[in-house]
């Protein structure tokens, strides 16, 4: 049994859905576990929604959904044709989970909010491509993950219950093979033990599939992507990029812990516990060789691996009254990042300063700054970037840094960062 996972890239038009639909007729002699994410730009819509919604702005709100409902309607009456009026009552009921809430008033926290918002992306996706694929490929069970992914009340990054998603892995996903070969799923989400929808981090589809690979002993696990392979960096930022045809799972978690967006960081784990490989392929050309990501005995050359987190804040934190940053200190402020959930990229400190690069974006920053002025002076840098090389060489840093001024950097034998403008 073989895990595949579609990134809303990969199901953006109907065109590409039709090229999916060509990918699992390959496959199709064995059972396939199908992960699928929100059709492209759809997340970032329905966060909009969220956001105007919580800031009080209902008429925006309603609007906004309105335009997202039209979108799905003409992306499913384009895809199925005459078969769109087969789901159009599903779409109705999956739509009024939002429905009831835009026509309250929040009482809830944003993150609650948000994640009862935003999971309907998943679940519109996966409904009408699981009817397209059961036109055109035969029989396929569609299957809502809330009731099998099973989570705390972490909200937008839930923790999973293991014991109880794995004994509902077996006495409700697993049986569905026997009906057919195709299971059609959703990334990204899963509920709690109230049956409140969460989110598992963003780019979090990646983790829902190897969740479930793991559980269900999966042969392997593909993302399906719209580049060749990995590659050693970003080709909209670095002009010469080179292929990584194969890596570690050890590799793999450290360019994900640094900011490269290949594979959500969580998602290894699950594999590596069991040996499951994960390949990374191209959906637009299917014959291509793509990336083996597993465990390997013997050492693997790499190029260097470069990775450029935009939109980074440098936080100083001083201490009013001069004491030393030690371990009291140190316990205060990790525990007022943590509070306010905010994750440390890059972290220093001197005698009486702790020094920290983070993302400007994180939703919680003019709190986080609220407690810390409370004992601490508390400066910023804006506008910057953290620039890590893994297997760094000095002619590529020489290269990608001659226009650069490097405000910090860290170097251990493998990895150099930089946090530079």
């Amino acid at each position: 049994m073989r895990v595949f996972k579609f990134g809303g890239a990969s199901i953006e038009t109907t065109e590409r859905v039709e090229n999916m639909g060509s990918i699992l007729h390959d496959y199709m002699h064995e059972p396939l576990l199908v992960v699928i994410s929100a059709k492209g730009k759809t997340t970032n819509a329905l966060e909009e929604i969220a956001s105007t919604y919580f800031q009080h702005q209902e008429s925006k709100s309603i609007e906004l959904f309105e335009q997202l409902k039209l979108n799905h309607q003409v992306y499913a009456q384009t895809l199925l044709k005459e078969h769109y009026i087969d789901i159009e009552e599903k779409l109705q009921s999956i739509y009024i989970e939002v429905d009831w809430i835009l026509n309250e008033q929040p009482v809830r926290s944003y993150d609650y909010y948000y994640d009862q918002i935003v999971c309907i992306g998943e679940l519109l996706s996966t409904l009408i491509i699981s009817h397209y694929l059961t036109i055109t490929l035969g029989p396929t069970a569609w299957i809502d993950i809330r009731d099998i992914i099973k989570t705390d009340a972490n909200y937008r990054d839930a923790n999973i219950d293991w014991k109880l998603t794995s004994e509902l892995v077996k006495s409700q996903l697993s049986p569905l093979f026997k009906q057919c070969n195709i299971i059609i799923t959703q990334g990204f989400i899963g509920s709690t033990d109230e049956n409140n929808s969460v989110t598992l981090g963003r780019e979090g589809s990646d983790y829902s599939a190897a969740i479930l690979a793991n559980m269900l002993d999966a042969t392997s696990v593909t993302i399906w992507k719209d580049v060749p392979s990995l590659l050693n960096a970003d080709p909209k930022i670095f002009p010469h990029t080179v292929p990584i045809e194969e890596i570690t799972y050890h590799e793999v978690i450290e360019m994900a812990f640094y900011g490269a967006q290949v594979i959500h960081p969580k998602t290894i784990k699950p594999l590596q516990n069991k040996n499951i490989p994960l390949y990374v392929k191209c959906f637009l050309d299917k014959h291509l060789k793509g990336t083996l990501i597993h465990h390997s005995d013997t050492p693997i050359k790499y190029p260097p691996i470069l990775v450029l987190k935009t939109n980074q804040t440098l936080l100083q934190v001083t201490t009013k009254d001069y004491s030393f940053i030690t371990e009291d200190n140190l316990s205060t402020i990790y525990k007022l990042f943590h509070s306010c959930k905010i994750k440390i990229n890059l972290i220093q400190n001197a005698a009486i300063s702790f020094v920290a690069c983070i993302d400007s974006h994180a939703a919680h920053l003019d709190e986080l700054l609220q407690l810390l002025s409370d004992k601490y002076d508390v400066k910023r840098n804006e506008h910057l970037f953290l620039f890590t090389v893994r297997h760094y060489k000095q002619e590529v840093l020489r290269e990608e840094l001659k226009n650069r001024e490097v405000l910090l950097t860290q170097k251990t034998r493998q990895t150099i960062q930089m946090v530079v403008r």
